[in-house]
């Protein structure tokens, strides 16, 4: 004899088929929507020119650090009585346990094998000169480009004399305050 309660055990499993493709297409379109907004995303305008300029500023930024180490640093060494390359100029803090056997460090990595405490000040004045080097020539090419381009690249600003935060030089109004930067209300007191 059939069991009466067979047709419900039929109806709930088709109805949790139903659920379950239900739930296996609503993740299909979800996981569609988040890789089209990806592909979007990456390859909008933007991120190919940020792409494109990370690829560049790190090759820039090697160049930069060549000159800086290779070419800037061991004129300076020879100029000034500093006996060594200025990548090498430490001052010795908490000397290691073979200091005195050794009569001092001659070489910054000796100093670090020995487990002494450095202070390394050639290798961050080599860090100074090469950030300051790198500045310059971005800030050179930055003004080459606007030479050549009608983009500008830098972009002037003006203190808002109200909230005093920097306005760019061809606003009228202040984004933060809303005052008028030609003086307007200056004249109507």
């Amino acid at each position: 004899m059939p069991n009466p309660w067979d047709f419900n055990d039929v109806a709930i499993q088709r109805d949790e088929e139903q659920e379950q493709r239900a739930l296996l297409q609503e993740g299909e379109q979800k996981a569609r929507h988040i890789f089209s907004g990806f592909i979007e995303f990456a390859f909008s305008g933007n991120i190919l020119e940020i792409a494109f300029g990370l690829i560049l500023a790190t090759s820039f930024t090697a160049v930069t650090t060549s000159l800086v180490s290779d070419v800037l640093l061991p004129p300076l060494s020879v100029i000034f009585p500093l006996r060594r390359n200025m990548n090498e100029k430490f001052a010795v803090l908490r000397p290691g346990p073979n200091y005195e056997n050794e009569d001092g460090y001659n070489t910054l990595e000796q100093a670090h094998s020995d487990g002494a405490i450095v202070l390394a000040y050639g290798v961050f004045l080599n860090r100074i000169i090469n950030f300051l080097g790198i500045g310059l020539a971005l800030y050179g090419l930055a003004s080459l480009y606007q030479c050549l381009s009608d983009d500008p690249i830098i972009k002037r600003s003006v203190k808002c004399r109200y909230c005093k935060t920097n306005v760019s030089s061809k606003a009228i109004r202040c984004v933060n305050c809303t005052s008028w930067l030609d003086g307007r209300e200056e004249r109507m007191r």
